[in-house]
């Protein structure tokens, strides 16, 4: 096993990864920038390396500033967590140069996945249901004009490497597709550098299902289920569950082996998420992320699986020790991303931590990095902690979720808590009974 990673991100992903090293006995590098300097993650952390100043450019996205950490201190291993480096093939391919490991999938599957009309091809021909749409990316608004003739509107045009609702419009008809392609387009090359765009099937009312799997190096691939993380706005989810609700015994088996089946025929290593829009009984691919997802805890409280343990071990060559038979589904569980925001207007508000009291109690986690006195600077994603809650049923974890909520003490700085506290009590969510579109029109109204 590796004797010593370097933990290349910050916050709560980052102490989350710190744990399981420390579980395994790894010891482990921290690296922060100027603005991380009295971070958890970095106190709690063997060692720790200073690469750069506040901006992300400068610290955590410098490849040969967190390489050079790794070689100074004898590190073998790198775990990028999640955004950031975490999808980034030529980083993987760096590391691979250095002698180092990357704690994730190959550079090519990273490459082919990061690409979204590449990865639709692949899901394709790896036999995941797929969005009807453009047969690669869209070159001109005449194109588009045919494309849309074709597949019948409403269309979606979508960045092909982008991500987080970032070159994406939706062309009601015919007299708009062509002003959505060109600012879909423009969009994309702004924010990806690349102003390439495909189009599909603008489905009305979906839900977000996600598939998380693990695969070895020797074939082995196994899914540990379902989430629902239909509860989003502009794109970003807020809360996610598992499993889904919406989903039933067959369905929930079919998408599975199907998404298994894939990873095989693609031999894919490593943790992943293959992500679907569900409407009709009928799934369609969205993408995968070849990575750690935010939201993990839920499938770990739901299976017992430590997803992290698991992506180092893989990584270290190691079989995986369980298969799909072993995997057992108990409860329900729901995460709530907790941001430094006002709960209804999302306006960042970074600040110091004037007091901070976590919930406890049966079937509570929190992943966070937070504590009296914390500093969350302005220079990075507003997330600042994950309330997780268990429980042996839908309804239970919901009231628990509800206690948990009323507990949880953040004072200095705004927080999206009492969104979620609002939210855990409407009828639709109880019910189960929201898709994608439905958070923005309750945020609209629980704000008046």
């Amino acid at each position: 096993m590796f004797e010593k990673i370097l933990i290349a991100n910050r916050g709560e992903i980052a102490l989350r990864i710190l744990r399981a090293c420390k579980e395994m006995g790894i010891r482990t590098v921290a690296v922060h920038s100027t603005a991380d300097a009295e971070a958890m993650h970095v106190r709690l952390a063997d060692e720790s390396v200073c690469i750069g100043p506040p901006s992300s450019s400068d610290s955590y996205l410098n490849k040969a500033a967190i390489i050079s950490a790794a070689v100074i201190t004898n590190a073998e291993a790198i775990h990028p967590g999640y955004g950031f480096l975490s999808e980034n093939a030529d980083f993987a391919e760096m590391l691979e140069e250095h002698g180092l490991t990357f704690i994730g999938p190959t550079p090519e599957h990273i490459r082919v996945m990061g690409d979204k009309v590449a990865a639709k091809r692949a899901a394709k021909e790896s036999g995941i249901p797929v969005v009807r749409g453009s047969d690669g990316a869209v070159d001109s608004a005449e194109d588009a004009i045919k494309t849309g003739a074709e597949i019948g509107y409403p269309v979606l045009i979508k960045a092909s490497a982008g991500g987080g609702g970032r070159g994406m419009k939706v062309a009601e008809s015919e007299a708009e597709i062509a002003e959505a392609f060109n600012l879909a387009s423009a969009e994309a090359k702004a924010a990806f550098g690349n102003g390439e765009v495909y189009i599909e099937k603008y489905l009305a009312n979906p839900r977000h299902i996600e598939v998380q799997v693990l695969a070895d190096n020797y074939g082995n691939v196994v899914h540990l289920g379902e989430r629902d993380c239909s509860l989003q706005r502009n794109h970003q989810k807020v809360l996610e569950e598992c499993p889904s609700p919406a989903l039933n015994a067959s369905e929930r088996t079919f998408i599975g082996e199907t998404v298994c089946n894939a990873m095989r025929k693609l031999s894919y290593r490593n943790a992943g998420t293959v992500e679907f829009l569900y409407e009709n009984g009928e799934f369609y691919f969205i993408e995968m992320n070849t990575r750690l997802q935010v939201e993990h805890p839920v499938t770990e409280m739901v299976t017992g699986v430590d997803l992290v343990r698991e992506q180092i071990r893989i990584a270290n060559g190691a079989e995986l020790d369980f298969r799909q038979k072993d995997v057992t589904f108990l409860g329900h569980a729901i995460e709530c991303r907790i941001n430094a925001e006002d709960p209804f207007t999302f306006t960042p508000s970074p600040g110091k931590v004037a007091g901070y009291h976590m919930p406890g109690g049966l079937g509570v986690r929190v992943d966070s990095g937070l504590f009296a006195g914390a500093s969350i600077p302005p220079y990075y994603d507003s997330m600042i902690a994950k309330l997780i809650v268990h429980g042996k049923s839908r309804n239970e974890c919901l009231m628990r979720l509800r206690r948990a909520l009323s507990e949880y003490v953040i004072e200095g700085v705004t927080t999206t808590i009492p969104l979620h506290e609002k939210l855990v009590n409407a009828t639709d969510f109880v019910d189960g009974t929201y898709d994608i579109r439905w958070l923005e029109y309750f945020v609209a109204s629980a704000g008046e």
